[in-house]
C-alpha cells in the first residue's frame, strides 16, 4: 500500500487536464486576481481516521480561498461540525492562514477545481478520480470515508474499483470498502440543502457522530 504521503505526492497543483475546468480558473483569475483560482489540495490529517469528501471547490468559496470547504457557505456547518466532535481546533474556518488545524481528519474533493455553476461534467469528475483513488489507496485499515452528495459517494466507489451499482447513496447509509474502509453517506450540507431543511444541523450532526465513532473504534465492521 503506498505510503500516507501519497495523496500529496500526487496531488498536481497544476493540473490542467480538463479543459473546460482550466478555461474556467483562467477566466476566474482575469476576474479575481486575489483568489486561489488553482486546484484545492486536500487540507488536514495525513494520517487520517476520517476523510471528509465533498463535490468540489466553490467559485467564491475554496477556489478563493484555497482550502476545501473555507469561505463556502457549507464550511459554516461542516467545520462547526466537525469542532463539536473534536475533529477541528476551531469551528469557523476563514482562511489558509486562520491557524485551524484538523487532527485525525482530512478533507478533500471529489473534483479538485471549481466547475461552472457548480457542477462538474461526468467526464470531469473521472478525470480528476485519480488523485482521490492515491488518496484512498493510503489510508489505513480501519478508517472511515464520509461522502457529502451523492457525487462524492460515486467518486469514492470508483476510486475504490467500484462499481456505482455496488452501494446506492441514501443520507445516513453505510458500505464497507475494500481494504477495511467504511463509507458513511450524508446530504451535502450545501445552502440549497441546509436552507430547504433537507439537511438539517441535527441530520448532519448524526452522521457525523456515527462516522466519528466507527473511525475512533479503529475498526471498519
Amino acid at each position: 500500500m503506498p505510503s500516507s504521503a501519497t495523496w500529496m505526492t500526487d496531488f498536481d497543483p497544476h493540473c490542467r487536464r480538463c479543459p473546460r475546468l482550466a478555461s474556467f480558473l483562467a477566466d476566474c483569475r482575469r476576474e479575481y486576481p486575489g483568489y486561489h483560482c488553482a486546484p484545492v489540495a486536500p487540507f488536514g490529517d495525513r494520517q487520517p481516521k476520517l476523510l471528509v469528501v465533498g463535490l468540489a471547490p466553490g467559485l467564491h468559496g475554496a477556489n478563493a480561498s484555497g482550502r476545501p470547504f473555507t469561505g463556502d457557505h457549507a464550511g459554516i456547518l461542516l467545520y462547526e461540525t466537525l469542532h463539536a466532535f473534536g475533529w477541528a481546533s476551531a469551528g469557523i474556518s476563514t482562511s489558509r492562514n486562520d491557524g485551524l488545524q484538523l487532527t485525525g481528519c482530512r478533507i478533500t474533493n471529489a473534483v479538485k477545481c471549481v466547475p461552472p455553476a457548480n457542477r462538474p461534467t461526468p467526464e470531469e469528475i473521472r478525470s480528476c478520480n485519480r488523485y482521490l483513488a492515491a488518496e484512498i489507496a493510503g489510508l489505513a485499515s480501519g478508517t472511515v470515508l464520509l461522502a457529502l452528495g451523492s457525487i462524492a459517494h460515486s467518486a469514492v466507489l470508483r476510486a475504490c474499483g467500484l462499481k456505482g451499482s455496488a452501494a446506492k447513496f441514501a443520507h445516513g447509509a453505510e458500505f464497507t470498502l475494500p481494504g477495511g474502509l467504511r463509507l458513511v453517506d450524508s446530504y451535502h450540507c450545501s445552502r440549497y440543502n441546509t436552507s430547504t431543511r433537507r439537511l438539517t444541523p441535527g441530520m448532519f450532526r448524526a452522521v457525523v457522530d456515527r462516522a466519528s465513532r466507527l473511525a475512533r473504534a479503529g475498526d471498519a465492521t
